[in-house]
């Protein structure tokens, strides 16, 4: 008899888990949801009774045909991560039962590990701000460095719900930069892709009716039959050349310190699409020193981690020069000025909290104001540009059309 319990028992431990999604209130009696790993359905309820979640709905989840469980961890991903950690513990809930919770809640494999991974080490006596430096991969130095001040300081949830919102805020101009930049390339790169299927698809079929004209072909369709027969007999090398560029281009600004700098160098110069990313930076800047300067981080060490933000080596390298010009001695307004690229509103909000004793309040308003800016302007190229865009379409797509349909027009004259 023991041995067959002793069998059974071993069955039980063998049994695959499942993921299981729910709904349910927590201790305080607020709604909430997530996921959480069990053998049954039963189980799941059990183990989310204990977590003190009330669940009202349970409900096996559905394997992802994509696999995205498996999905690298991103930097929306941490902003959520960090977010969730903060409502938990302004709601009284422990750091450890709280990083359980979230880890129990998310979708991707990696983040989950890493998560169990982060609440292992503080239940053996590692700091949490510690703990988060073991994935510098995910959590930079700003992020530890305001994680160890409010440990230290007693205000751990205070301090991860400003971070939250500089992630979030931070997350938010990245999107908007990524959309007025994605926009306008993915259209052109559609329109360069539907020419191609036109001479290589089209065209031909009426070269063939042409052939039988017995009349000479206008100079622009016979220009259009000409780069028709040289794509369909090179296609196949012009996609291994752009494939070849593409992984070219990507190599050398992943991996060439000097390339990278010129592009950033570059992309400031471009008409509107460097206004925008001026402004960005400038944003990101004034954001992160904001955040970093509330938080009772010294301005020099703060102007570091405002440095590697800025997200583009121009002004980074500004940012670097007024970090060595405020160890000197330099007021900040000085050092900003001396740098020569921050616009002068940014330098009188500088300088009004300078005096005023609000300096970080002044450099929140300056990142407040320019991630509207960016706002507006990304909106307002969007605007702007789908005019440009259907231009652009018409005279490739359009272009072919008319050259093809040109012998056609003339056929009357060649009867």
């Amino acid at each position: 008899m023991a041995t067959m319990a002793q069998q059974k028992r071993g069955k039980n431990k063998e049994q695959p888990k499942h993921t299981f999604t729910w709904q349910g209130r927590d201790k305080s009696g607020n709604k909430s949801k997530g996921k959480i790993d069990a053998v049954d359905l039963a189980t799941a309820k059990t183990l989310l009774r204990k977590q003190g979640v009330n669940p009202h709905k349970v409900m096996k989840e559905r394997g992802s045909l994509l696999g995205g469980r498996s999905k690298a961890i991103n930097s929306a991903d941490i902003a959520y991560f960090i977010r969730q950690l903060a409502t938990m513990l302004k709601s009284g809930v422990p750091l450890l039962q709280a990083l359980e919770i979230v880890a129990n809640g998310v979708e991707k494999d990696k983040l989950k590990k890493m998560i169990d991974d982060i609440r292992t080490e503080v239940n053996g006596g590692t700091n949490f701000a510690a703990a988060l430096a073991h994935h510098p991969e995910y959590f930079d130095t700003l992020v530890c460095s305001l994680v160890q001040a409010g440990e230290q300081s007693g205000s751990l949830e205070t301090m991860l719900d400003r971070i939250a919102t500089y992630k979030e805020k931070v997350e938010t101009l990245k999107k908007k930069i990524k959309k007025a930049m994605t926009y306008p390339i993915a259209v052109v790169v559609v329109g360069i892709v539907v020419s191609a299927i036109l001479l290589v698809k089209v065209v031909p079929q009426f070269e063939v009716v042409f052939a039988d004209f017995g009349a000479d072909l206008p100079a622009f369709t016979k220009m259009v039959i000409e780069l028709s027969e040289f794509a369909q007999e090179y296609w196949f090398l012009g996609l291994i050349a752009a494939a070849l560029l593409i992984f070219a281009f990507a190599r050398a600004k992943r991996h060439s310190k000097k390339f990278s700098n010129f592009l950033d160098r570059l992309v400031l110069r471009l008409p509107v699409f460097g206004d925008i990313l001026q402004k960005a930076s400038i944003a990101r800047f004034t954001r992160t020193l904001a955040t970093t300067f509330a938080a009772g981080v010294p301005l020099v060490e703060a102007l570091g981690s405002a440095a590697t933000a800025a997200g583009n080596v121009v002004y980074e390298n500004a940012i670097m020069q007024i970090r060595n010009g405020v160890s000197t001695g330099q007021s900040l307004q000085n050092a900003v000025v001396m740098t020569g690229v921050f616009p002068v509103m940014t330098v009188q909000m500088i300088a009004i909290g300078e005096e005023a004793g609000s300096l970080d309040q002044m450099l929140d308003k300056v990142a407040t104001f320019y991630e509207e800016d960016v706002d507006n302007a990304v909106d307002n190229l969007s605007s702007l540009m789908e005019p440009m865009i259907m231009a652009i379409l018409g005279v490739l797509v359009g272009g072919l059309v008319i050259a093809m349909y040109l012998p056609i027009f003339q056929l009357g004259s060649v009867v």
